[in-house]
């Protein structure tokens, strides 16, 4: 069986985090989207590749067949999906309101599906819509890939050195540590990683992901829901945040209802807003509409893209959006919109040269063993000469 997860004509709705990849690799819950799709196929024979923008084939190639099953990458599964994708015929696809779930055939252009001959899909259609969504939707999916992750497996037997409450819903993978901590999993399931390593001294309320290799430093607050995403390193206080991957916040700071791409470093002391002193609803930068956007919700936080970093002490308001590779500092409080490759982020800010800041990125990278491929240099390269300037709000 071939899937080929693609994005649609709304994946830029999902920018700074589809500038780098496509929108099936977002994770919420513990796993990607890509990830939860694999492991409701766990026992089939099954590829799973990518039908996204141009500049990113290379790194998110597409294998297409004779046969394909080119399903929605921001499709949240489940087994009604699954069910409901496998039984498609040739030629036959399957909708919802304005969004195309799946279509089975041997080529499929996102642009032109006049061929398809679609039905309505009947049952509750769940995507990440935006930004927001990925923290938004992490309690429901946290609990939904605990139970796709652990259901008939037994985990580590926690340490005597830990207080744990609803130690039922808690599962530590093998080669994790965990020691002196305070784990309520009463709220929600507390997922641990293979070889991720929870310090002393940390306090954590579900539901809660700290991924594979993943480590959460001494004295951490965290509040549910949360995920920490593969080699990430967190500090200080956390609530409702999503990191999708290698980044770090190894401090004291909060952040809060916010999501962090990959390779991102919140220096010590970083706080984020994430409630209006009005109490009004966040707006947030739209890369599509090109202006601010009411994003409905009463508390929203930071949205950085990949490889971006702040300074020490640094304040980010409510509902902050960080482009790609910006480099952020300076006194007072950075703009609501930092666009990518941003040398400063408050007053009289420059534009980080490309040159180095694939320089930079490499240099992360290799710190965790990881060489940047020439795939990942066109990725910003790519970024850098077409993201679009700011207008006024």
């Amino acid at each position: 069986m071939n899937i080929i997860l693609f994005d649609d004509q709304f994946a830029g709705d999902l920018l700074p985090f589809t500038f780098t990849r496509p929108v099936s690799e977002l994770r919420v819950g513990i796993l990607s989207i890509r990830e939860k799709w694999k492991n409701y196929f766990v026992q089939e024979n099954v590829v799973f590749s990518y039908l996204t923008k141009e500049y990113l084939q290379d790194k998110f190639p597409c294998n297409s067949s004779h046969d394909n099953y080119f399903v929605n990458g921001a499709l949240l599964p489940s087994s009604e999906f699954v069910t409901a994708i496998t039984n498609l015929e040739i030629g036959k696809g399957l909708i919802a309101g304005n969004k195309i779930i799946a279509v089975r055939s041997d080529n499929f252009n996102v642009n032109d599906y006049s061929s398809v001959e679609f039905d309505d899909f009947h049952g509750q259609a769940d995507f990440i819509n935006f930004p927001w969504e990925i923290f938004s939707k992490n309690d429901q999916e946290i609990k939904a890939d605990f139970k796709l992750l652990t259901s008939n497996r037994k985990g580590q037997i926690p340490s005597s050195t830990n207080q744990l409450i609803g130690a039922e819903n808690i599962f530590i993978e093998e080669g994790a540590k965990v020691e002196c901590s305070i784990i309520n999993a009463s709220t929600g399931p507390v997922y641990i990683g293979r070889n991720a390593e929870v310090m002393e001294g940390c306090i954590i309320r579900g539901p809660f992901a700290l991924n594979e290799s993943a480590v959460l430093k001494m004295g951490a607050k965290i509040y549910g829901a949360t995920t920490i995403g593969p080699g990430c390193k967190v500090g200080g206080e956390v609530s409702n945040s999503v990191f999708i991957a290698n980044a770090n916040k190894a401090h004291d700071g909060f952040l809060g209802n916010s999501v962090i791409g990959e390779w991102c470093n919140l220096g010590a002391d970083t706080n984020t807003s994430n409630l209006k002193n009005n109490y009004s609803n966040v707006k947030v930068w739209s890369y599509n509409q090109r202006k601010m956007i009411d994003t409905g919700l009463l508390f929203c936080g930071l949205m950085m893209g990949d490889h971006s970093k702040c300074g020490i002490n640094t304040m980010f308001n409510t509902g902050t959006v960080v482009g790609v590779s910006a480099n952020i500092f300076g006194a007072g409080f950075p703009e609501k919109f930092i666009p990518s490759f941003t040398w400063g982020g408050t007053a009289n800010s420059e534009k980080f040269l490309l040159d180095k800041a694939i320089a930079l990125a490499a240099t992360v990278m290799k710190r965790r063993g990881i060489t940047m491929s020439a795939a990942d240099e066109k990725i910003l390269s790519e970024v850098f000469l077409n993201e679009l300037k700011p207008i006024s709000e």
